[in-house]
């Protein structure tokens, strides 16, 4: 009886030594590695651009550009490429700058001007316009109080003495109306565009920017009459308006009072 007992304890401890072993030896599934795949390499290469802003008719020195890293599939028309263009530096510098740059801002051959005669207006005027200068009044009284900036939209406005009209009433009679609209400043005086926060310009002459067919009206204007600019509002600057033929008449009322 006892080597029974024995018997069966032995075989009791036997398949639990092999139950443990067998534990033992089993390992559980194996983490999952994820395997991130590598970022596909964007090819690059450098673009002309602005070292720093650059006003309206500012001169482009070596200093004023500088290459930047661009993205190759964001590289669009118009841009300068090392690559295409190595010597572009030695190009571009001594031109004159026909917009606005930002720093940073991609530099491009039609927002420049280089030649022995590229002065500043020759430089900002678009192909085919003129720049015309007519007179106004010093004391900003025919310019918005003062308050007329280059590159604001205005219209022009003609105040003429009515002869004829004058004739029957007995008086002086004076006329005024809307010659030209939508028109752009380039420049009130000497001042082409604003500088140091100086939101007042003051001079006697207004320089506009106006087709060959608008430039023979303002000069025959400004010979018969007095031309003054009513300031636009931002918001009209792409609209273009009907220029009214009907005058309005104004009577002197001091040859009134003496007739």
């Amino acid at each position: 009886m006892k080597i029974a007992r024995l018997a069966v304890l032995g075989i009791a401890l036997a398949a639990g030594v092999a139950a443990a072993f067998m534990i033992s030896g089993s390992k559980g599934p194996s983490p999952t590695v994820e395997v991130t795949a590598p970022q596909p390499l964007v090819e690059s290469d450098d673009v002309l651009v602005a070292a720093h802003a650059l006003d309206v008719g500012a001169p482009v020195g070596e200093a004023d550009i500088r290459w930047q890293a661009w993205p190759r599939p964001e590289i669009a028309a118009g841009m300068i490429v090392k690559s295409a263009e190595p010597n572009a530096i030695d190009d571009i510098k001594g031109s004159v700058s026909r917009g606005e740059f930002f720093p940073g801002e991609p530099m491009r051959r039609e927002k420049l001007v280089k030649g022995p005669n590229s002065g500043f207006l020759s430089a900002i005027l678009p192909s085919g316009y003129r720049a015309v200068a007519i007179n106004i009044d010093n004391a900003g009284a025919a310019s918005a109080g003062g308050f007329i900036l280059p590159n604001d939209r205005v219209d022009v406005l003609r105040t003429f003495r009515d002869d004829e009209a004058g004739k029957q009433l007995g008086t002086d009679v004076y006329r005024s109306e809307t010659i030209l609209t939508n028109v752009r400043v380039l420049a009130i005086g000497t001042n082409v565009q604003e500088k140091n926060g100086d939101h007042v310009v003051q001079g006697s002459t207004a320089t506009l920017e106006v087709d060959p067919r608008q430039a023979e009206q303002l000069i025959l204007a400004q010979r018969v009459g007095q031309l003054s600019l009513s300031l636009r509002s931002m918001a009209d600057a792409g609209k273009t308006d009907d220029v009214s033929s009907d005058t309005t008449p104004i009577r002197d009322s001091r040859s009134c009072a003496m007739a």
